[in-house]
This record gives C-alpha cells, sequence and structure tokens, in this order.
C-alpha cells in the first residue's frame, strides 16, 4: 500500500481512549512530480526553509519546489508543490543532508565527504568555490557563539577518525575555528552555543568545545540501533536511549523532563511542542511531552525521513515528501474534553501556554477550566468541578441556569456561545434521576454560599442570593433563615412568590423585613400566630413578634400592634414598651403618659410598666410612684391581706408594697394613708406613720397590734438611715419607752425590752435608761447593756482624750514656732520703710512677716480685710 493511502486509511480506525488525534498526514510532493517514472532514484534528505522545500535524491540531485498550504473548508491543511529547478551536483554519490542558511541565501549541500555552497534560488555553486573537506555528517549551531548575522557556525564529523572540526561559514567562504579530539568515532551530532551533544560508538556525551571538558550521558550500542542526537530547546537535547527511551538530557548532563517509551526501531525523532514525533519502519507514533503518554499512532511504511523545521514536520519515504499538519491546540483540547478525558485536556492546555499569546491564552484556558468544570458536574464529580470552576472564574449563573427557574425573572443573563456544555437543563443532564438531582442542588447550594461574598458575585449578587433562597426553601433547609436574617440581595418579586408557594411564610415575612417592608412582615407573621395561616418554623412565633416590636423604630407600627400583643399576654405584650433600648427611651419616643393611658385596659401589663418605670428607670415622677403603689394595694385588698404578723405568709405584691413604701419618697402618703386606714394593713399603716415622722405611733402598732418586736427594731435602724446619731438614739429610746410603758407588764414586752438593751447598747443613753428600768431587774439581766454601755462610754472619753493631747501638741509646736520668731531683734529706723505703702515708721509699733518684712500695723489691718493687696507674706 502506498504511504499516502495508508495515512487516509488511518481516519477509518477506532481511537484508542487515550489516543488524540494531534495530526494529520498530508502529501507535500508526489513521487511522479519528483523522479517520473526513474524507479531507481530515491530521496535521501530533505530541507525546508518558510516555503522553500529541497530535496537531494540518491543520483545527486538537489531539487526545488515552493509549497503553498491551502485550507478546506473543513479545515484540513493540504499542500500544493510547485517544482522551480533542479540541478546535478557533479558527482556520482547521493546528496547526504541539506541545510539551508537563509542569512547567506545560502544552502549547504553534503554529498561524496564534501559540503558545497549554493545559490538558494539559483542552485548554482558560489563563485569562489568555497567548500568543506572531509566531513561524514553536519550540524548548525542554532545557538550561535559568534553574534555576527553574516555568518553561520557549523559543526562538522571530520573524517578524521575522532575528529570534530567547527567552521564559521559566510557567503563566499568557510574559516575553520576549532578542531577537538573525541574520545570514541563520533556518529551523530547536536550543537548548541559552546555544547556539542555527540553520538559515540558506545555512549552519549556533552562536549564543551571550547573548554574541552566532556560529561558522559548514558551508554548505548550504535551497533543494534542508530542513534538519534536532537537539539529540541536552549541548551537541549532528545536523544534515542537504551530500551525503547526518548531522553531528554540538557548541557549540564541532566533531565528535565521524564523519558517517553517509544520503539526500540526508532530511526528519526522530531519535536513539535507539546508532541515528540517517533517514525521507525512501520509507524510514526505520537507522545505527550506534558504526561509521556502515546497520544497518536499513524501507519507509515518505508518511511526513513523524519525532521521539523521552525514547527513544521516533514516526513519522507525513498520515493515521496509528506507533512504532519498539527491540528489546532483548540481543536485537539475540544475532542479531549468532548471525550471527558479532563486531565488531558488541561494538562495540554497548560502545554500550550508557550505557544500563545498571553492574553488570548488567558481567554482560552479560563474557557477549558469551566468546560472541565462542567464534564466533571455532569460526571458528579462536584469537588473537582468546583475547582475548576473558581480557577476558571466561572460566571456562576451559567451553573444556575441549568436548573429550572432558579434564575430570577428579571435576570438578563444568556449562556456562553459557543456553549461550555450540551446539557439543556439538569433534568436532561441527570435523566431525571431525582437522587442525583438532588445531590447537584446540594452542591450548587454549598457552592453558591460560598461564592455569594466573594468577588465571583460581583454584579449578579441578586441572581445568586435569589437562587439560594429558592434552594433552602425547597429543601427546607435551616439556612434559608440565617440567609435572610443577614444582609442579602434576594429579588423581593421573585423569592416572595417562591416561599409563598412553598409556604415559608415566616421566611416570607424576614424577606420582607430586609426590603423594608415591616408592616407587611408583622402582619403575616400575626396571621400565622392567630393561626389563620400555617407556618411551624417557630414555635415562639408570638414573642418573636413582641421582640420585633420592641426594637421597631416604627411608632405607628409599634401602636398598631401594640393591643394585640397585650390582648394575647398582658406579661409579655407590656415588654414591647418595657424592653425598649435606653437610648430610645432617653428620646423619650414613646411618652410613659401615653402608654400608661394605652395601658389602662391592661391592669397587669400597667403594673409591669410602671414598675419599669420607677424600679428599673428610676423616673423621679409622684404620679408613677402613687399609682403603682395604689396598684400593690388594690392587688392586695383583692387577694385578702394577711396580718402581717409574725410568721404570716406575705404575698408578692405585699412584699412589693411594703418594700415601694419604705423605699420611695415620691408618692402621696396621706392619700395612701386614707386608703390603708381600716383596711386591716398594720404594716403598711406603721411604714406610712413612719414616713410622716410618727414613729411612737409607728412603733405602738408594730409592738402592741403586731406583736413583731424585730420588724419594731428595724423600723428604728430604717427610719435612721442616714440620720445624725441623736435621731437614733431618740427613735430606740421611744421604742424602749413602749415596751416598759405604763399598764400591765406582759412578759414578752419585758423579753424584748431586755433583747433590745442587750443587743444595741451603743445606741442608748446609758445614764437615761438606768432612770427608767424597773429596781426588779437584776445586774446579771442587763450584763451584755452594761458592758457595751461601759466600754462605748470608756471609748468615748478615750477619744475625747486622744483628740485633747493632738491638739495640745498641736499647739505646742505653733508656740515653739512663734517663740523662734520673737527671739530675733529686729532694728527700726526713720529709714525703714513699710513694705506696703513703703512710708517710714513714726512710732516703734509695726508688724514683721515671716520672711522679714516690716509693715505699719494699719497697712497688715488693710490687708486682712483686703485680701487683693499686696502681701509681703504670712504674718506672725
Amino acid at each position: 500500500m502506498h504511504p499516502r493511502e495508508e495515512c487516509k486509511g488511518i481516519q477509518d480506525q477506532p481511537a484508542d481512549m487515550m489516543s488524540t488525534k494531534a495530526f494529520s498526514l498530508v502529501s507535500a510532493v508526489e513521487r511522479e512530480l519528483l523522479m517520473g517514472d526513474k524507479e531507481r532514484v530515491n530521496i535521501e534528505c530533505v530541507e525546508c526553509c518558510g516555503r522553500n522545500l529541497y530535496v537531494g535524491t540518491s543520483d545527486c540531485f538537489v531539487y526545488h519546489f515552493l509549497l503553498e498550504e491551502n485550507t478546506l473548508p473543513a479545515g484540513t491543511a493540504t499542500f500544493t508543490a510547485t517544482k522551480q529547478l533542479h540541478r546535478h551536483l557533479g558527482f556520482k554519490k547521493p546528496v547526504n543532508e541539506l541545510r539551508a542558511a537563509s542569512a547567506l541565501n545560502r544552502l549547504l549541500v553534503l554529498c561524496d565527504n564534501c559540503i558545497t555552497l549554493v545559490n538558494m534560488m539559483s542552485l548554482e555553486p558560489v563563485p569562489s568555490g568555497a567548500r568543506i573537506k572531509g566531513a561524514t555528517a553536519f550540524a548548525l549551531n542554532e545557538n550561535p557563539v559568534s553574534g555576527d548575522p553574516f555568518c553561520v557556525e557549523v559543526c562538522i564529523i571530520s573524517v578524521k577518525r575522532r575528529t570534530i572540526q567547527v567552521f564559521m561559514v559566510y557567503e563566499d567562504r568557510v574559516q575553520i575555528v576549532r578542531e577537538v579530539s573525541t574520545p570514541e568515532q563520533p556518529l551523530a551530532v547536536a550543537v548548541d552555543g559552546h555544547f556539542l551533544c555527540l553520538a559515540l560508538t558506545t555512549q552519549y556525551i556533552i562536549l564543551n568545545y571550547s573548554t574541552g571538558v566532556a560529561q558522559d550521558l548514558f551508554p548505548y550500542c550504535s551497533e543494534e540501533k542508530r542513534p538519534i542526537v536532537k537539539r529540541i530547546g536552549r541548551q537541549e537535547f532528545l536523544l534515542a536511549g537504551p530500551g525503547g527511551l526518548g531522553m531528554f538530557a540538557t548541557v549540564a548532563g541532566i533531565s528535565q523532563r521524564a523519558p517517553v517509551h517509544w520503539s526500540e526501531n526508532v530511526v528519526g525523532a522530531a519535536i513539535c511542542f507539546p508532541y515528540v514525533i517517533a517514525l521507525d519502519d512501520e509507524f510514526i507514533t505520537v507522545h505527550s511531552m506534558l504526561d509521556q503518554q502515546q497520544k497518536q499512532t499513524l501507519p507509515f511504511k518505508e518511511g526513513h525521513i523524519l525532521q521539523d523545521f521552525e514547527g513544521r514536520v516533514i516526513v519522507a519515504t525513498s520515493k515521496g515528501v509528506y507533512i504532519l499538519v498539527p491540528l489546532p491546540l483548540e481543536k485537539q483540547i475540544q475532542d479531549l474534553l468532548a471525550s471527558r478525558r479532563v486531565e488531558e485536556a488541561l494538562i495540554l492546555a497548560k502545554g500550550a501556554r508557550r505557544n500563545i499569546p498571553k492574553e488570548k491564552f488567558q481567554v482560552m484556558y479560563r474557557r477549558i477550566l469551566q468546560q472541565a468544570g462542567f464534564i466533571q458536574f455532569a460526571q458528579l464529580q462536584f469537588l473537582e468541578a468546583k475547582e475548576l470552576f473558581r480557577s476558571g472564574q466561572l460566571d456562576v449563573r451559567e451553573l444556575i441556569s441549568l436548573y429550572p427557574f432558579l434564575l430570577p425573572t428579571s435576570s438578563s443573563f444568556t449562556r456562553s456561545h459557543p456553549p461550555l456544555h450540551e446539557y439543556a437543563d439538569l433534568n436532561q443532564l441527570t435523566q431525571g434521576d431525582q437522587e442525583k438531582m438532588a445531590k447537584c442542588k446540594r452542591f450548587l447550594m454549598s457552592y453558591l454560599n460560598e461564592v455569594r461574598s466573594t468577588e465571583v458575585a460581583n454584579g449578579y449578587k441578586e441572581d445568586i442570593d435569589t437562587a439560594l433562597l429558592k434552594l433552602y426553601a425547597e429543601a427546607d433547609h435551616d439556612s434559608l433563615l440565617d440567609l435572610l436574617v443577614t444582609e442579602n440581595f434576594c429579588l423581593l418579586t421573585d423569592s416572595a412568590a417562591w416561599l409563598e408557594k412553598h409556604k415559608k411564610y415566616f421566611a416570607l415575612g424576614l424577606l420582607y423585613h430586609s426590603n423594608n417592608q415591616d408592616a407587611a412582615a408583622v402582619q403575616l407573621w400575626v396571621n400565622i400566630v392567630n393561626g389563620e395561616i400555617h407556618d411551624s418554623t417557630r414555635s415562639d412565633l408570638y414573642e418573636y413578634v413582641v421582640d420585633f416590636l420592641t426594637h421597631s423604630l416604627d411608632r405607628e407600627l409599634v401602636w398598631q400592634y401594640a393591643g394585640w400583643a397585650l390582648q394575647k399576654s398582658e406579661e409579655v405584650g407590656v415588654q414591647v414598651f418595657t424592653k425598649r433600648p435606653l437610648n430610645e427611651q432617653q428620646k423619650s419616643s414613646f411618652n410613659p403618659d401615653d402608654v400608661i393611658t394605652c395601658l389602662k385596659k391592661y391592669p397587669k401589663a400597667l403594673v409591669k410598666y410602671l414598675e419599669h418605670l420607677v424600679v428599673d428607670r428610676s423616673l423621679q415622677k409622684e404620679e408613677y410612684h402613687t399609682r403603682l403603689a395604689l396598684l400593690y394595694l388594690d392587688e392586695v385588698l383583692r387577694q385578702g391581706p394577711s396580718t402581717g404578723g409574725r410568721g404570716a405568709e406575705v404575698t408578692e405584691t405585699q412584699a412589693k408594697l411594703r418594700q415601694l413604701l419604705q423605699k420611695s419618697d415620691l408618692y402621696r402618703v396621706h392619700f395612701l394613708m386614707d386608703r390603708i386606714q381600716g383596711a386591716g394593713l398594720p404594716m403598711e399603716s406603721a411604714i406610712l406613720h413612719g414616713k410622716l415622722e410618727e414613729h411612737e405611733e409607728a412603733l405602738r402598732i408594730l409592738v402592741h397590734e403586731l406583736r413583731d418586736f424585730s420588724a419594731a427594731e428595724d423600723y428604728c435602724l430604717w427610719r435612721s438611715e442616714g440620720r445624725a446619731p441623736p435621731y437614733r438614739q431618740r427613735l430606740f429610746h421611744t421604742l424602749l419607752a413602749i415596751y416598759l410603758g405604763p399598764g400591765p407588764s406582759a412578759p414578752e414586752l419585758t423579753v424584748a425590752a431586755v433583747d433590745l438593751l442587750n443587743h444595741h447598747a451603743t445606741e442608748f443613753d446609758a445614764a437615761q435608761v438606768l432612770q427608767l428600768l424597773p429596781g426588779t431587774w437584776s445586774v446579771q439581766l442587763l450584763c451584755p447593756f452594761l458592758t457595751g454601755a461601759m466600754r462605748d462610754s470608756v471609748h468615748t472619753r478615750r477619744t475625747a482624750q486622744v483628740a485633747v493631747g493632738l491638739a495640745k501638741s498641736e499647739n505646742l509646736i505653733y508656740k515653739y514656732d512663734k517663740m523662734k520668731l520673737k527671739g530675733s531683734s529686729v532694728r527700726l529706723s526713720d529709714k525703714k520703710l513699710c513694705q506696703m505703702c513703703q512710708n517710714p515708721f513714726c512710732e516703734p509699733v509695726f508688724v514683721r512677716y515671716p520672711n522679714g518684712g516690716l509693715v505699719h500695723t494699719h497697712c497688715a489691718a488693710s490687708r486682712q480685710t483686703n485680701p487683693s493687696s499686696p502681701s509681703p507674706g504670712a504674718r506672725t
């Protein structure tokens, strides 16, 4: 079969899972065009420079063709070769190698161990006849050392045994610059800068021809296989290694890439990034430099030439020349994605970075990442999909649009064209599988929640938050409420309809609130509490509404629903007024008088509110204190008051009443006294008498009516709190007098009197007490009192003695200072002047200040009455 027919047949073969259509094989020069009917003529070498194609044959001819590339509508490239001319070199040997030096317009031709320079266009040898003799093979230095643009550096394997020569080739002359000996006979050479990569008889080496330093690479057997030495980039070479490996080596003698596995019988290799192409006697194989995998195989029998020329790869048999046309990388990547081979597509896309302009690459690569993300998503590989979507900066609406009805009706989004995937919607993607659909929805929930606060959401936060709300509502997800109580961009119209559809009325209220429609929110919640609509989201919704109203700044809204809240529960509903933030209270947003008027129909709430005003806020207004006391009193009377005696249980309200009567000084005492008269509330009556300074009557009630002696003692302490000691002493004497008063002496009063004296000995004037006590009382009975009284008397006397002693000591110090000042003499003459009036002294009378200054007595007196006048010092 003709090679062209074979490569045509490859298109019909089924692709392996790892295969990639990276190249197509296209004929460049037909056999008939090249040699006509000459059966024995073979192609020996080819060279391509731009549009110029040169072919060297076994009968010593060089052919020149012009290549024209044409692209068919299907995207396939074809080539047409137009023969320009051909020339015989004058030898009877085949043309071994051709190399073009376009800068010199010269073609270097190796034939019969001689390198001849010929004109690239006319194929005529240079007039000077310059040539290089004694060469078996040669290579051009594509990274020249000289830097001269009008010469090329050529490295030859000399016919001299184990010798390499370096020449400078100019337009019409050649010049040898270096001759280097090698350890073994060189068989193939490639050159980069000062470095030669050589295939010797048994091994490959790197040789620096400037310094002579050699670096062994690895061994190979030249008798078993043909060596390959190929420069593939700056300071890097491709070599045919042992075991069918294509090895990469740098000039430092190391490998920065993993080897590729090719045939043991490789006769040629070339690079067309990111692929390594190898030729053996039956196939052309294509390997990726990125993952070292074989990507394509093309049958090609009898091939013996494979070379790349500035990115164009040419292969040849002995009879024809063909071009390996690479498919565009984007097309290859799309083919891989279409085959769901995501990882390979991404590796190839990353490798394409060096061949594509930066801006174009970034756009292309982002799109590839997005496509790969959708492929992983369709396979439910959500972690991988999420990472690809993030890296590819996916417009998240592309993902949302897969889910029916999630995008708002007002959204202007249209899908990318060409599309990033092949799916119409989630139903098609999952083929109706409900479990898969649920997994996809959970993934979208998670993904949207992550990206909604990142830059990915910029520009379409409404679309994201609205879609997230719909997903949460449909799935009955707890995060629905979290979304609505924080800052969100959910579109009201779409979101409200969706929440209502799924009966999420409480959440709908939150949505209204986040859109500043508090009246609608509260009305909706009230309807839920009243049972008009059903939503069990919150069992404490009533308390929630009360708390919402408590913190609302909308006065009209609060007044509108305050009555509803109070009707449900007076104790809870009143919190709308009692738990309002303090700063708002200070602004008097809700006037207490207006609130009290509102609460007249709700007595329990009114009590709570007045307690809030009087106790919590400590408002000093008589009306509030009196009203609260009256409400307490009415409740106590309604409950049926206890006598308040010792051991009697006091209700909570009665305890509050007593505390208010004791602590407050603002209520109307006489008014309450009139209400209490005859009500059977002796304790409260005693407290009110105390407020009126009617201590004897108050104590009489506590002692004779209530028989509560500890309460009587507490009364004395309460009423004397903050007063001077005589006031307290008078109270305790009054209580003692009541205990010891005329009439039949009850034993318990005697005991109470003794206890009072013994427990509060320091509160009495002992001398007066002893005159009041009955003579029948023993000293032993009053021992604690007498001991305390004596101690207090002794303490008082000693304290007074200490104070007197300190005063005397201070006075003595002052006398000593005065004597010291008087002890020094003062000379007075008519020349001495008063320091205040500046007049002389007329008589020996003066005032002397501690600083030594002398003034008239009348001047000193005027200084005392007018402190603002100048003073020479403190007077002594």
